[in-house]
């Protein structure tokens, strides 16, 4: 189930796709690339962001439009729901789209029954797991904070469960030292659009048979919510390293430091001893801080409203005194 090789059949299916970040960009780049027929996309309502808050399209979106594919973008997908008028839109889109299968990557959205039956060939998740390992919203961040060596895609047959559904293909990849989540998503996300192009050709050949998840070894990958990012000393800190690498580019790691808070993107361990959150060298370009156990040098980090910096840079000026403590908790 780790092959990437693709036939040379199958591009002429009909394929809906659904999917809203960048990771999910990069697979429908890849199915337009290998000419497979995209009658129909779906992507989450534009949002607001940047500084004036002004709508955006998702990457998703702006990508089909360039590519001129006709795009959807329901609030919902239930019939019952809060927007009925929305999903029976979206039925009768997908149902005149004629589709063969449908590919989801990072949509957003819970697909109801009707959408898993509509397809003949079934719906198709790319997550960006080594399944059952990381069911879930999260599961770049939450492989790199666990320490995890490996990581992987799944390409998985959708059902009504959360990730549960069988494995058509799955790739591995090895988490480096260094890694960060955007490192990582963007491995991942090339690896997952090659695996599904390959897949698709087997699909329509039927040379795809769904496996059973194993029941073992199930973990569940929560949503990353701001308030995690914040560093708690008292953890070990090779804990803590793989915490800032898990939460770049997002929320970033932070720490309160000379009156401000500051979010921390990168840091390496170092054997010193010392209190939780006791600044142990402070100046002459360094700052390192105890831990839990062993301690972190701190290498850049970025104050509010400036840009991620080297340590030496971000500090001038504002160097914590040696030996004062960091504070362990959020700032009311």
């Amino acid at each position: 189930m780790s092959s990437v090789e693709a036939s040379d059949s199958g591009a002429s299916l009909r394929v809906a796709f659904a999917g809203t970040p960048e990771f999910a960009k990069v697979a429908l780049e890849a199915l337009v690339e290998a000419r497979f027929v995209v009658p129909l996309v779906l992507t989450q309502p534009d949002r607001p962001a940047g500084r004036g808050l002004k709508l955006q399209p998702s990457a998703v979106k702006a990508y089909a439009l360039a590519e001129g594919l006709p795009v959807i973008q329901p609030l919902s997908l239930k019939l019952d729901g809060k927007a009925p008028g929305d999903a029976t839109a979206a039925k009768r889109a997908l149902e005149e789209a004629q589709i063969d299968v449908m590919v989801v990557a990072a949509y957003g959205l819970i697909l109801p029954q009707w959408v898993l039956s509509l397809p003949r060939l079934g719906c198709l998740n790319i997550h960006a797991s080594l399944l059952p390992r990381w069911r879930g919203a999260a599961p770049i961040h939450r492989a790199i904070e666990a320490g995890d060596r490996q990581t992987g895609i799944t390409l998985m047959q959708m059902d009504a469960g959360l990730d549960t559904g069988g494995i058509l293909r799955m790739a591995t990849l090895d988490i480096e030292p260094t890694d960060t989540t955007g490192r990582l998503h963007d491995r991942l996300a090339a690896l997952g659009a090659a695996l599904t192009v390959a897949a698709l050709h087997d699909l329509s050949a039927g040379r795809l048979t769904p496996l059973a998840q194993a029941l073992e070894g199930v973990t569940y990958a929560h949503k990353i919510e701001k308030s995690e990012a914040w560093i708690d000393w008292r953890q070990p800190a090779a804990v803590i390293d793989r915490r800032i690498r898990a939460f770049d580019p997002f929320p970033g790691a932070a720490m309160f430091c000379s009156g401000e808070v500051i979010k921390v993107w990168r840091a390496e361990v170092v054997s010193a001893v010392g209190r939780s959150g006791e600044v142990l060298r402070s100046g002459s370009g360094e700052l390192v801080v105890a831990c839990g156990q062993d301690a972190l040098r701190l290498v850049e980090l970025q104050r509010p409203g400036g840009k991620r910096l080297p340590t030496a840079q971000c500090l001038q000026g504002r160097w914590p005194l040696p030996y004062s403590r960091l504070d362990e908790r959020l700032p009311s």
